[in-house]
């Protein structure tokens, strides 16, 4: 039990003695020796306690040929001891003062990432990732030949398909709420600021199913023109899809506003409608499927 003592006094005295070594170091103003220690820690993997030396050389070495590494590596440690948001404000003052140092390209990309990592799943504030894409633009333009291209494009796609789904989400919540009209509009509003988003597909199948069930829902002397709006709207997509998976239930809806406007009649209208319930039996079945699958699906796989 004597040992044992001895030997756990002696484990806390050499840790009490470290600990004070590396508070004395951090309070002292030897350039030399605080530079050296700092990169001891960094190559060390004790990131912490590296910033908290480059931090305090910073103020220590300026104007002078070390500035700029010095401010450089207080950006990498608190970068690779997780701290994005610190890393992200570091690099960005050091790309502002060190516009020709060997290090800014370096820092330009790790700024990038850095506010790639601190952006939010789509549900949530989308500034940061406008600010991150806008950031990843100017690196792309300015430095096209970069190693890095290929993960700014990755970051790029990523970004985009979030801004993407939160405007697809926000618009599909009217539809949801059978909101029929404002869904239309608010899809159609989807494609009038980004033509080329990924869910465009989607997004006219969902234009083409608001104004077909307006249209439905309508009164009868007012059902005439809304069914005409979705033969538009259908026309539109087959136009672009025409081997979508939505295709055959936009089909039968198609049919059903034709005979709706008078289009069929006698024995053909009798064989079609029969065709037709069959069909909609099917789609009504798959439909339930998807919606319960989606309901029972974790937030992050959820469309």
């Amino acid at each position: 039990m004597k040992r044992i003592l001895f030997l756990s006094l002696l484990s806390a005295a050499a840790f009490v003695s470290c600990k004070s070594q590396y508070e004395v170091l951090l309070n002292s103003n030897d350039v030399d020796a605080k530079y050296e220690a700092a990169f001891s820690y960094y190559n060390s993997g004790k990131y912490s306690k590296a910033a908290a030396l480059f931090e305090s050389l910073s103020v220590m070495t300026t104007r002078s040929d070390r500035e700029d590494t010095v401010q450089y590596y207080w950006g990498m440690s608190n970068y690779m001891a997780k701290d994005y948001y610190t890393a992200e404000t570091n690099f960005d003052k050091f790309i502002n003062d060190f516009p020709r140092s060997p290090f800014t390209p370096e820092a330009r990309f790790l700024r990038i990432d850095c506010l790639y990592r601190s952006t939010y799943r789509y549900e949530l504030d989308q500034a940061p990732t406008r600010k991150a894409l806008s950031a990843i633009s100017e690196y792309m333009n300015e430095y096209p030949t970069s190693v890095h291209i290929g993960t700014c494009e990755e970051m790029m796609a990523d970004l985009e398909l979030r801004l993407d789904t939160k405007d697809f989400e926000a618009a599909r919540l009217y539809y949801k709420m059978e909101d029929y009209i404002a869904s239309r509009v608010a899809f159609r509003n989807v494609l009038k600021d980004d033509a080329e988003t990924v869910y465009r597909e989607d997004i006219l199948y969902y234009i083409a199913m608001s104004s077909y069930k307006y249209a439905q829902l309508s009164v009868h002397q007012k059902q005439k023109e809304r069914y005409m709006t979705f033969v538009d709207d259908y026309l539109n997509f087959k136009g672009e899809y025409p081997d979508s998976e939505y295709a055959r239930e936009l089909d039968l809806l198609y049919r059903r506003s034709q005979r709706a406007l008078g289009k069929y009649s006698g024995e053909e209208e009798q064989i079609q409608e029969k065709d037709d319930r069959k069909l909609l039996r099917e789609l009504t079945k798959k439909e339930k499927s998807a919606s319960k699958k989606e309901k029972s699906a974790p937030d992050g796989e959820k469309k």
